[in-house]
């Protein structure tokens, strides 16, 4: 019996010394801090006659494809980066691809010879011309001219129209009735306008997107003929319209008047601001250039020598150079942005069209939301 007793109290003992300690919180195992996976910074080229092509903004190396059809023009990208839209001349739709994958979510029927893209939200725009007819156009009142006009005035011809879709649903929600071969769209600040260029009929015409109803045309035909891009200004209160071939910029105040004008080079396509405001930048089709002018005086400040047909372009996400695509050359050219110097020139067949960046930036396709 004693020894039972005596090896209680021992195990009491032990207990009670276990209990009078304050056990400490045993460390977990160190581990590496989690990291959110960013999205690689790249840039989408369209091309008329080939695949979409992407390339990494860290190296400008060539890292995939996206066969969307032929005649990939315009392009956007939604505000999160996580969706990508071609409009598809072959097709007749827009294409909506999933930018994580590469892969094509959904097609969306527009319509004949589907161009030009802005995306505003959820709600994709795009400019599609069942009447274009591509090429020069014909000198103003030559007997080509005045055949074309009467043939519009007289026949079935329809002017184009800007089909609104719904990016959600997936669908095409409405149209608006444009011009005879809309070229450019933007929107005014509030998100309430749609402005577009109609480059046969010589003007800017400016639509409520609720309705769809026309509130204000700008004949443009007096400064310049074929007016082609149109871009806003970052604080919302004047329009910038290029006139391809009357080698000239037109500036719109936020009520859509034509407050000022300017010469640029060689048949004016694609067109920004800078992202600050203060510098407006035009592509140059046939003079090959990028120009850049004093957003308050429209003086001429510098130009970059670029390729044949540089429709256009976008700047990198951190403003300090530009990517141009030149169709007729068949190359994408990176650009310093302040001094014009030559970063890469990469080789692209099949006719360059479009640029989009992601994160989204500023361009002659889009400006940030």
């Amino acid at each position: 019996m004693k020894f039972k007793t005596s090896a209680i109290a021992l195990g009491l003992a032990v207990a009670l010394t276990a209990c009078s300690k304050k056990e400490e919180p045993v460390a977990p195992e160190a581990t590496a801090p989690v990291e959110q996976a960013t999205p690689q910074a790249v840039a989408y080229v369209t091309h008329q006659d080939g695949p979409v092509t992407i390339y990494s903004l860290a190296d400008y190396s060539k890292i995939g494809e996206i066969n969307v059809g032929e005649g990939g023009r315009g392009v956007g990208l939604t505000d999160d980066g996580k969706l990508l839209v071609v409009a598809v001349k072959e097709t007749k739709d827009l294409a909506i691809v999933d930018t994580a994958t590469n892969q094509i979510v959904r097609r969306v029927a527009v319509g004949i010879n589907p161009e030009f893209v802005r995306v505003l939200g959820n709600l994709a725009f795009v400019a599609y011309e069942p009447a274009a007819k591509g090429g020069p156009p014909p000198k103003p009142g030559s007997a080509e001219a005045k055949a074309i006009e009467k043939e519009r005035e007289e026949g079935d011809e329809l002017p184009a129209q800007v089909a609104i879709i719904d990016l959600i649903k997936g669908e095409k929600i409405k149209e608006i009735t444009a011009g005879f071969e809309t070229e450019g769209i933007e929107f005014s600040a509030d998100g309430k306008h749609i402005i577009v260029t109609n480059e046969a009929d010589e003007n800017v015409s400016v639509h409520d997107i609720e309705t769809g109803e026309k509130i204000k045309q700008i004949d443009t035909e007096s400064y310049g003929i074929r007016p082609r891009g149109v871009k806003r200004s970052p604080d919302g209160e004047q329009f910038v319209v290029t006139l391809e071939y009357g080698n000239k910029m037109l500036i719109l105040d936020k009520n859509y008047h034509v407050i000022n004008e300017a010469p640029t080079g060689e048949v004016p396509y694609g067109v920004t601001y800078s992202r600050d405001g203060s510098e407006i930048v035009v592509a140059l089709a046939r003079g090959k250039a990028i120009q850049v002018f004093d957003a308050k005086t429209l003086e001429l400040k510098r130009e970059m020598p670029v390729g044949d047909r540089c429709w256009h372009f976008s700047f990198t996400p951190d403003d300090k150079q530009l990517i141009v695509a030149c169709g007729r050359s068949n190359n994408i050219l990176v650009l310093d942005y302040a001094t014009g110097k030559l970063i890469k020139d990469i080789p692209e067949g099949n006719m360059p069209w479009g640029v989009m960046v992601s994160p989204k930036s500023v361009g002659t396709l889009d400006i940030p939301g």
